[in-house]
């Protein structure tokens, strides 16, 4: 992989949608750290609890999920940490912990140049003058090896039957909050089949896509 780049030029920020089992979530590492951006994952839901004071399970819970996924789940002690406050003067709900989530998104992006993973980010951050969004997409097969290889499932038809209920639950969540359709290619600037090159290969185009994209804006 290429040596970080200069990003004091540019505050940019590149989102990652990605298919479950794809690879998504290593690309999107091997892309920050060539770059020398910061990088969120799971990161970004500890980030969310830190800012809002909602416990990290809350967010955990509805992670890329529809609200009807996870509403009136909080209505028992699940909902803050001692000492932290609402989200408005009503109860939690599933608009507003997408709304606190946003926001850190927001704030991050305006920090520093960031890769951010998967939660609607790209429509999060529409706006962003920086903004390069990315979906990656797999071969069933290959994404069935992966799972397999990753999770310790050792059924093919099991690992199929979470793909398809992962994808299922990230297009509905995506579909639900935005206005646009998640995987669709039109809806991203670079849509890439990671099954048909090393995952290192596919990382090194989208950072050669960022570099260009970067030096016209």
């Amino acid at each position: 992989m290429e040596t970080a780049m200069d990003t004091e030029k540019m505050n940019f920020v590149i989102t990652i949608g990605r298919q479950y089992g794809s690879g998504g979530r290593e690309i999107g590492r091997l892309v920050a750290d060539a770059l020398g951006i910061k990088y969120y994952d799971k990161e970004l839901l500890t980030e969310s609890s830190k800012a809002s004071g909602v416990k990290p399970e809350v967010f955990e819970a509805a992670d890329e999920r529809t609200p009807s996924f996870f509403s009136n789940i909080w209505s028992f002690n699940l909902g803050f940490n001692a000492g932290s406050y609402l989200l408005g003067s009503s109860p939690i709900s599933d608009e507003k912990i997408y709304a606190a989530q946003s926001n850190v998104m927001k704030t991050l992006a305006q920090q520093s140049s960031c890769l951010i993973v998967g939660r609607s980010a790209d429509y999060v951050l529409r706006n962003h003058p920086g903004l390069i969004s990315v979906f990656i997409h797999s071969s069933i097969e290959e994404r069935i090896l992966r799972i397999m290889n990753r999770t310790g499932i050792d059924s093919a038809e099991e690992a199929r039957a979470l793909a398809e209920k992962k994808d299922k639950l990230r297009a509905s969540y995506y579909n639900f909050y935005t206005d646009k359709t998640w995987g669709e290619s039109s809806s991203y600037d670079l849509s890439i089949d990671s099954s048909k090159l090393p995952t290192a290969t596919v990382a090194r185009i989208i950072v050669d896509y960022v570099k260009a994209r970067l030096e016209l804006m």
